[in-house]
């Protein structure tokens, strides 16, 4: 069982989203509900010559709305979002920091994961030292394309200086985030944790390495269903890009300012496959350990959990693996719970992806309402669950295990249920 002290207990208190159906959690959420698909045509670069012309762009997002016009242009686009997703979070959960003290703020962190960082700057910087020589490379290259940054920025914004905290761990990465925003609560070490991840990796050389790999959708002359996790006739997943960002508090601080928890954080667990480098162990061994592990540390026996938030990139062996481990580590479960896809919808971002899933867990929890696995017309016979398809699902939804399975068999499953039924 979780524990039962509420100032071991981690909640979830502010919701921030930058995603590309959506540049806030409100809209994000009714149009994920909704089943509106975010993959359209390239519009970062001139992709015309390019194999695979389609992505899931985050649109019309202001970085001088969330930072200083001078420190935007300096900071990677997954920095930008970062700002902008936690800046929403701070906002939702009514918390203000700068009325604490500084012994006060010393127990507040951020975990912020990415899988790539600031690529952009890679490139851009290569391109610059190429075309005019080394003293026109910009100073704040480095600090930008570092990982790391975007939870440091949060840190500045908002005066926080506990642990500051980025894990890379390709897709698996922001679902790893709860899990250390959960130890910073139940350790004492930590009063809240801004906590999520940010990926912005929609350019040419990723895009072309990914269509290279045979790994994205080919879809170029129907975006809007181009990506369709577990559907017969799916061809790869959709890039995409965007940020999430939520304030995770001891529930004692939560109920100490009069805050309302949207959900309490159990327990989760990680596991690798050592296999290969960008496909899943096809027995599934290690995504079946991390979800039987996670169920373990949250206190929660398989048939307690009511929705599954899949990682269902869309691709051959992902979509058939995951179906594989979660009928192993559910049972006969399997063939009961709710199981969607976001990825349907905003295509996968990476390192973004599991606090875009997270995101999908809370709204369920808060609003009883499961997500649809969007363009899922014709299910794959060995993908036979159910994947909640095409329309969204009025269910009670109490407790929700998410799933991340990155490159290299990074497994993460976390596990969140409402604060009601803990």
């Amino acid at each position: 069982m979780p524990e039962q002290d509420p100032a071991r207990r981690a909640v979830v208190t502010g919701l921030g989203a930058v995603m590309p159906i959506g540049n806030d959690f409100p809209t994000y959420w009714s149009n994920l509900v909704a089943g509106v698909t975010g993959t359209r045509e390239v519009t970062h670069f001139d992709a015309s010559a390019f194999e695979v012309r389609i992505a899931a762009e985050v649109l019309d997002f202001d970085p001088t709305t969330v930072m200083d016009a001078k420190m935007a242009r300096r900071m990677s686009r997954f920095i930008q979002l970062a700002m902008g997703a936690g800046a929403e979070a701070v906002r939702d959960s009514g918390i203000d920091f700068a009325a604490m003290d500084q012994d006060t703020r010393d127990r507040v962190g951020v975990v912020v994961n990415t899988g790539g960082g600031g690529i952009e700057q890679i490139i851009d910087g290569t391109h610059v030292h190429d075309q005019k020589g080394p003293r026109f490379v910009s100073p704040f290259a480095v600090p930008a394309l570092s990982g790391s940054m975007a939870a440091c920025m949060l840190s500045m914004e908002y005066g926080l200086t506990g642990p500051v905290i980025t894990q890379v761990a390709a897709c698996a990465t922001s679902v790893i985030a709860f899990q250390d925003a959960l130890r910073l609560i139940r350790s004492g070490e930590c009063d809240v944790v801004l906590t999520g991840g940010s990926e912005a990796p929609i350019w040419p050389m990723g895009l072309a390495a990914l269509s290279n790999m045979t790994a994205l959708s080919k879809r170029n002359d129907d975006p809007a269903t181009a990506s369709r996790p577990f559907d017969d006739s799916r061809d790869g997943f959709v890039l995409g890009e965007g940020a999430g960002v939520v304030v995770v508090e001891s529930l004692a601080h939560a109920q100490a300012r009069g805050a309302t928890p949207l959900a309490e954080i159990l327990g989760g667990a990680l596991t690798a496959d050592a296999f290969h480098i960008s496909a899943p162990d096809p027995t599934g061994r290690g995504q079946t350990r991390a979800m039987t592990s996670a169920l373990r540390n949250a206190g929660v026996a398989p048939n307690e959990i009511d929705y599954i938030v899949a990682h269902g990139t869309a691709t051959q062996l992902n979509d058939v693996t995951e179906t594989r481990a979660i009928k192993a580590a559910y049972g006969d479960h399997a063939y009961k719970v709710a199981i969607s896809s976001p990825k349907s919808m905003i295509g996968h971002l990476v390192g973004a992806a599991g606090i875009a899933s997270a995101l999908a867990a809370i709204g369920a929890i808060r609003d009883g309402v499961i997500p649809p696995t969007a363009n899922l017309h014709t299910p794959d016979p060995e993908c036979d669950l159910d994947y909640v398809p095409l329309a969204a699902r009025r269910a009670k939804v109490e407790t929700v295990a998410v799933n991340g399975f990155g490159f290299g068999g990074q497994n993460a499953v976390t596990i969140f249920r409402s604060v009601e039924a803990s």
